[in-house]
């Protein structure tokens, strides 16, 4: 039975052999991971899947110091390790040897300065863009990779969940950043799926602020929007609380972006548009008067990436199929009272119906009672 690698690397093979299109170099960490099972950061040092569509051959380069680590996923694989005093480029064109016209790189990975060297040490060979035929195989996730993902989700609603018990008057945001981020440490994420956003006060009405020394305050929102990377697999999440007592006006926010939230799973299903989930959300929002507060689209794809297709906005007219993995994350921020955002993920299942993977509870939380 084929590993989920050599099914990968086939669809890969045959869509090379389509496209005229003589070999693949997959210069993406993200993405040779995808294809092979291995994963690392060269930092300045080459790594490159090569897979020749006009022989089969496959050749995996990577940094002399990640050849142990690599060698259990070789496969078929040849690997070739590249020291710090040998030219990746003199290499590369010594393995692939010449006849290669046309070439397929992800474009949004290869730098200029990559690209120029790639195509002098292949004899000027034209480039073929795979970045998009690549994405279209990461948006569709498998089970075995939704497992992975709520591997993650488990462990990010727990760092959540120790941090409403923890947080305190007084304390910064970044102390609060520090502990949810040692807490993720020591429940076995391999990292941060992105840099943590804790906020609180009128700062939580900053979609993607950075935490600083402003403290937690009787009366604050504190909006906490974390993920974890484990197994190569991402979670993201947001949950907004209030520390102390919550407003009249700070309630109404909050229960409308819920009711939002809530429209947004409801609409999401196989056969509808992604935007009409962006929409199904909005008009809630707008109902109540706070439209111009939401000012973002409703969600995103992840998955190995905390940021990948599908865009779920209300000009993404693309049908939405079994297979999609993405958050639905409406929002209001106000600059004076601050901001809400609430943050599920969510899974198209072979049935068409939504499976939504985060648990932690989303009904108003008063922290410090």
């Amino acid at each position: 039975m084929e590993s989920i690698w050599q099914q990968r690397k086939g669809q890969l093979a045959a869509y090379l052999r389509e496209n005229g299109i003589d070999i693949a170099f997959i210069t993406s960490s993200t993405n040779v991971y995808y294809f092979t099972g291995f994963y690392c950061n060269p930092h300045e040092r080459f790594l490159a899947l090569a897979l020749d569509a006009r022989t089969g051959e496959e050749t995996l380069y990577m940094p002399l110091l990640d050849l142990s680590a690599a060698e259990p996923f070789g496969g078929d694989a040849k690997l070739v390790p590249i020291s710090d005093t040998e030219n990746a480029y003199d290499v590369l064109k010594q393995q692939t040897g010449a006849g290669v016209s046309v070439v397929g790189i992800e474009k949004e990975a290869v730098s200029i300065a990559k690209a120029e060297r790639l195509g002098e040490a292949l004899g000027g060979a034209r480039f073929a863009d795979l970045e998009s035929f690549i994405l279209s195989l990461r948006m569709n996730k498998s089970e075995e990779e939704i497992s992975k993902v709520l591997d993650a989700v488990v462990m990010v609603e727990k760092v959540v969940a120790h941090a409403a018990s923890h947080v305190k008057l007084g304390m910064t945001e970044l102390e609060l950043t520090a502990e949810i981020e040692y807490q993720m440490r020591k429940l076995g994420a391999d990292r941060p799926a992105f840099e943590s956003i804790v906020l609180t006060g009128a700062r939580s009405a900053l979609p993607h602020g950075t935490p600083g020394y402003d403290t937690i305050k009787h009366g604050d929102f504190v909006l906490i929007d974390i993920g974890v990377q484990t197994g190569g697999y991402c979670s993201d999440i947001t949950r907004t609380f209030v520390m102390g007592e919550a407003s009249k006006e700070q309630r109404v926010i909050y229960d409308t972006v819920l009711a939002a939230n809530m429209a947004g799973i409801a609409a999401a299903k196989a056969g509808v548009t992604l935007a009409t989930v962006d929409k199904a959300a909005r008009a809630v929002i707008e109902k109540q008067g706070f439209g111009p507060l939401f000012t973002h689209r409703l969600g995103h794809g992840f998955g190995m990436d905390v940021h990948e297709q599908p865009s779920v906005s209300g000009l993404n007219q693309s049908l939405i199929e079994p297979g999609l993995l993405f958050t639905i994350e409406p929002g209001i921020y106000d600059p004076v009272i601050g901001g809400v955002r609430i943050e599920d993920d969510v899974y198209i299942q072979a049935d068409g119906s939504v499976r939504v993977l985060t648990s932690y509870p989303k009904e108003l939380v008063l922290l410090g009672n």
